[in-house]
Order: C-alpha cells, then sequence, then structure tokens
C-alpha cells in the first residue's frame, strides 16, 4: 500500500498553550482563533469563495501526541476515563495518523503583509498546531439530524462553578482585554479539565496556561477557584 505525505499548509494560533485546558471538541468554548497560511498557499485566491460559507472543517495534526507505536483502545473521557473503546470509535488525539477534524464557525479572512489570517471562533487545538486542509461546511451533506451519537450523547454540561479570588480579580482588572478574558477563564475552567480520572477527587490546586498568562487555582467540591493570573510572555500582535 502506498504511503502518503502530508504538508502543512498553515498554523494555528489560539489562547491555548498547552494540552491541559484545550476543550476536547470544538464549538464548547467561544474563542477567537486564527489559522494562518503557510507559503506557498498563503494566497489570497486560494480562499476565494469561503467568505460565503459560515463554518469550515478544519484538518489539522495532533502535534503533541505523536507515538511511535499506536494502540487499537483508549480511555474517552466522557466514559469516565474508565472504560475502554476503539480508537475509531473516539475522538481521541492518539491516532495511527495522528490527524484531528474539526468544524468551526469563520469570522474573516485577513489580508496583512506577507500573511493570510483566517479568524475563526470555537477552535479546538493547541497554540502552533499545523493545518493540513480547509473545507467549506455544508449542512444538507454535513448535519445529519437523525444522527446516532453512541456513548456521547449530548454536548457535556459545564461541571464546577467558578469563583475568583481577590487577588485574582485585581490581576485581572489590570489586563486590557480582562472582561473577555475573565469570560474565558470562566467557560474553561467549567467545563473541567482535569483528566476524567481526577474529577472524583473533591480537593485539588492546579495550573493552566491560557493566553500565555499561569493560571493558578484550586477545586474544593464542584467550586474551582481563581487564586491568581500572571503573565508568563507577551504575545506577539
Amino acid at each position: 500500500m502506498q504511503s502518503y505525505t502530508l504538508h502543512p499548509i498553515g498554523i494555528i494560533h489560539s489562547p491555548y498553550n498547552q494540552k491541559f485546558g484545550t476543550p476536547r471538541q470544538p464549538g464548547l468554548v467561544k474563542a477567537k482563533c486564527s489559522i494562518e497560511l503557510l507559503s506557498p498557499y498563503n494566497t489570497i485566491d486560494a480562499l476565494k469563495g469561503l467568505d460565503g460559507f459560515s463554518h469550515i472543517w478544519v484538518s489539522f495534526v495532533f502535534h503533541q501526541a505523536i507515538r511511535e507505536h499506536w494502540k487499537p483502545t483508549v480511555r474517552p473521557p466522557r466514559l469516565g476515563g474508565d472504560e475502554k473503546v476503539g480508537v475509531f470509535a473516539s475522538r481521541a488525539p492518539f491516532r495511527p495518523n495522528h490527524l484531528g477534524l474539526s468544524v468551526v464557525k469563520l469570522i474573516n479572512t485577513e489580508e496583512k503583509p506577507g500573511k493570510i489570517l483566517l479568524q475563526v471562533d470555537g477552535l479546538d487545538a493547541i497554540d502552533g498546531t499545523p493545518v493540513v486542509d480547509i473545507k467549506p461546511y455544508i449542512p444538507y451533506v454535513d448535519a445529519i439530524p437523525d444522527a446516532v451519537d453512541g456513548f456521547a450523547s449530548g454536548a457535556p454540561e459545564k461541571k464546577l462553578k467558578v469563583e475568583f479570588s481577590e487577588q485574582a480579580r485585581r490581576q485581572l482588572d489590570n489586563l486590557e482585554n480582562s472582561k473577555e478574558f475573565h469570560q474565558f477563564i470562566m467557560d474553561v475552567l467549567g467545563l473541567d479539565p482535569r483528566p476524567a480520572y481526577k474529577n472524583n477527587e473533591l480537593d485539588g490546586e492546579y495550573g493552566i496556561l491560557l493566553q500565555h498568562h499561569n493560571i493558578r487555582w484550586r477545586v474544593s467540591a464542584d467550586t474551582a477557584v481563581v487564586e491568581s493570573i500572571k503573565i508568563m510572555i507577551a504575545r506577539e500582535s
């Protein structure tokens, strides 16, 4: 059987700086992301007509989940991290060819000197993820109203209430986009990004990188309390 080589056509810029905290599915968190097209694909002609579509499919590589050997079964978080299913019955990142697929809302396309960007909303990928293809989402073939969703029935509900300490609130108020960042943190932590096997632990302290900020938070029962928000590195404009 012939092998194939994939060439990245773009790279994702997102507020997720690590796997921990990145939503497990697209659209669960409203997050502004962009896809920067790479040469020789960074031509506006390659996007002609795409602005007529509200959503797009993004094919990408789980570049931080690449392993030398693949396993036929995985433990989906929706099943508590205990029960195994076949890798092809899951959307786990540990796959034979390391490919991911997400549908996201297309906000607009932007042409800058030397850059072509697609601004999107709801992408579930780490900053720096390679993109291998982009296609328009077409409702009459891509949306199946009577499709059965197996063990992943229904969208996951928010699991944790999110509160902020006085220190975290002061640090948040000093940020330029404090209102948006406040809601973003609440959306991410509300979904409880902890590994599934941790969900039954009542107490714990955690750190998460979002928009290059180190978010320190603790969990007590059903509440996540943000203790501090500290910038780690400056983001490129």
